[in-house]
């Protein structure tokens, strides 16, 4: 099956070049945190099953997008500030998150220099090179595309639109997919098409975030799919919620769900 979308190549980014070592972190999400925990715990387990030694910090708090994206910044400032200084002696921070990976990668440097403090603007400077998405990190870090899982169920995937427009995700996600044992996977019309969720988008704009919501559920019951997966539990609980309303049947899950399952401790 070829997939339309294009991946941009880890040569590209030098981010990439990072040395694995036993100086891993999982940066956990206010989403996950409050809402999906069983995410955080499969996320562990597939990296602790590929032998990376991940360790998860205390203390942690919100990377601050939704203040930044709301029109805080100055707000999001000591949240920059705080993540900086939980995670600065890690190698590697590996996010469940498409769009706080982004947050950190593109945004933290231009919050820091409304401080106009060099060592803070460094600081996110040298941060966003050492924070990975999750299947970028197992796929371009670990040089990994086959986990050994499996999930025998047929399975959409949803690139959500930081995953997909600001960090390039794309191939990384789909090649883990395609490489689960039973796991039959079917492309989603307009996969590129935001599914209407943006955060307080959806709150702020409801009748024109539910049209898109509406147009994404048409295209996942398309596929005929069980399970539709994407990279942000956020635009899951979205597009589950509209699912469920409408009686589709159809279930979704973030990916690290799917690539624990057939793992030892995992389920399918």
């Amino acid at each position: 099956m070829v997939f339309g979308l294009v991946e941009v190549q880890c040569t590209d980014q030098p981010r990439c070049e990072v040395t694995v070592s036993d100086r891993t972190s999982l940066f956990i999400s206010c989403f996950n945190d409050f809402f999906y925990p069983q995410t955080i715990e499969a996320a562990t387990r597939v990296l602790r099953h590929l032998d990376v030694e991940v360790s998860i910090v205390e203390g942690q708090t919100c990377c601050g997008q939704i203040h930044y994206n709301t029109g805080y910044a100055d707000m999001a400032v000591p949240l920059v500030r705080a993540f900086i200084d939980r995670f600065k002696d890690f190698d590697a921070i590996v996010s469940i998150s498409g769009s706080c990976t982004a947050m950190v990668r593109e945004q933290y440097r231009r919050l820091a220099l409304r401080t106009h403090d060099q060592k803070l603007i460094n600081a996110a400077e040298e941060l966003s090179k050492r924070i990975f998405e999750f299947t970028d990190y197992i796929t371009k870090v670990l040089g990994i595309e086959s986990t050994g899982s499996y999930f025998p169920h047929r399975v959409t995937y949803h690139p959500t639109c930081h995953s997909l427009r600001s960090l390039n995700i794309y191939q990384s996600a789909v090649n883990l997919l395609k490489n689960v044992e039973g796991l039959e996977l079917v492309e989603l019309p307009n996969a590129e098409q935001c599914c209407g969720f943006g955060g307080t988008f959806s709150v702020k704009n409801e009748p024109v975030s539910s049209a898109m919501l509406f147009d994404k559920m048409a295209n996942i019951e398309k596929t005929g799919a069980e399970i539709l997966v994407a990279l942000d539990n956020s635009c899951l609980m979205h597009i589950g919620g509209g699912l469920k309303k409408i009686n589709s049947g159809i279930s979704v899950m973030h990916i690290a769900e799917i690539l624990a399952s057939g793992l030892d401790g995992g389920s399918s």
